[in-house]
């Protein structure tokens, strides 16, 4: 879509809304993002990127996402996970109808944008991905999972830090309501947690890596950094990971993959357990997003997530030996190995 009919596009938004009734001026009812708002998507392979782009460029938004609004997209995503793949004309149909101008390459993106959502649903391709981006040194939130290994985690993070560029990355399970609060003290010290979400499996991905992230993301949200070991009991239909945290605290991830799903935790306290388990959508991600672009400061610590990834993928290891227990700085000594290849 071009320049010219994104404002038909803008035009006519408007005059629907005024038609339903909503207060406003065509003019002052929906207005392009002014430079430096400018948001560019990477990767249409997946509903989030749809979501994401609704409620961004939504004219009844208001301020509630700092005025950022996607305005152009490069829809290419996964080449491996086919069911994925083939979603994409579907949803790069629904993103142009937000007026997104589709492009035909990340290079031509970043030409139009000053930040970037790369939302393409598989982590083997967020290292291509990330690298042009973070060379045009344009500020970049990734969509989950941050990487398909841990080193591309990595090298991820060091080509960021080389090109001195923000980088944040996060499970929208991290703001469940109710997280706030414990955090600022509501059952005092937490000491352990029980986490648990879906964790469906994807064979071009570690297990935990493509799904069950979100729960994890949930449990260190809880319990902070400082896993220091990890040890994983896993059936086909289920997952059960403990960690052993420095202090010797114990936070649990359970994944889920028969049965009823959900997201939720229970966190057990000083003063009291609180159960967690309402999650309110993307929404609540979607503001501190937007408040990252607009100070480069991200909510989460690269440390952070690093660390939540080092703890997937030691389960993984405990997977592929039988169950035993994994140390964290033992898969981040052969992570940061591997990435300097």
């Amino acid at each position: 879509m071009n320049n010219r009919n994104r404002r038909n596009f803008i035009k006519k938004t408007a005059i629907a809304g005024l038609g339903l009734g909503i207060a406003g001026s065509v003019s002052g009812f929906y207005k392009e993002p002014e430079k430096g708002k400018r948001v560019g998507m990477i990767g249409l392979d997946t509903g989030h990127s749809v979501a994401f782009t609704k409620s961004l460029n939504n004219p009844l938004a208001g301020d509630e996402f700092n005025g950022y609004k996607v305005v152009a997209a490069f829809p290419k995503g996964t080449d491996n996970i086919l069911d994925w793949k083939n979603r994409i004309p579907e949803f790069t149909k629904e993103v142009q109808k937000q007026g997104v101008e589709i492009v035909g390459s990340i290079e031509e993106l970043l030409k139009k944008v000053d930040v970037v959502l790369l939302t393409c649903i598989d982590g083997n391709k967020h290292l291509e991905q990330a690298l042009p981006v973070l060379k045009a040194r344009k500020t970049l939130f990734i969509d989950k999972p941050f990487a398909a290994s841990l080193s591309d985690a990595y090298k991820i993070t060091e080509a960021a830090s080389h090109y001195n560029v923000p980088l944040f990355s996060s499970s929208s399970l991290r703001y469940i309501e109710g997280v706030k609060e414990i955090a600022e003290g509501e059952i005092g010290k937490v000491i352990g947690a029980e986490a648990f979400s879906p964790a469906h499996l994807e064979k071009h991905h570690p297990d935990l890596f493509w799904y069950g992230v979100h729960g994890v993301e949930m449990l260190f949200t809880i319990m902070g950094t400082g896993c220091k070991s990890v040890k994983r009991t896993f059936t086909n239909d289920t997952d059960v990971v403990v960690g052993v945290w420095e202090d010797n605290r114990i936070g649990t991830y359970r994944g889920i993959r028969k049965g009823k799903g959900g997201y939720g935790a229970t966190v057990f306290g000083e003063k009291g357990i609180k159960v967690l388990d309402n999650y309110k959508g993307y929404n609540p991600l979607l503001i501190k997003i937007t408040e990252f672009f607009d100070t480069g400061i991200s909510p989460v610590s690269i440390a952070e997530t690093l660390e939540i990834f080092a703890f997937m993928q030691a389960a993984e290891e405990s997977k592929l030996k039988g169950g035993i227990s994994i140390e964290i700085n033992s898969v981040i000594k052969k992570a940061k190995t591997n990435s300097n290849k």
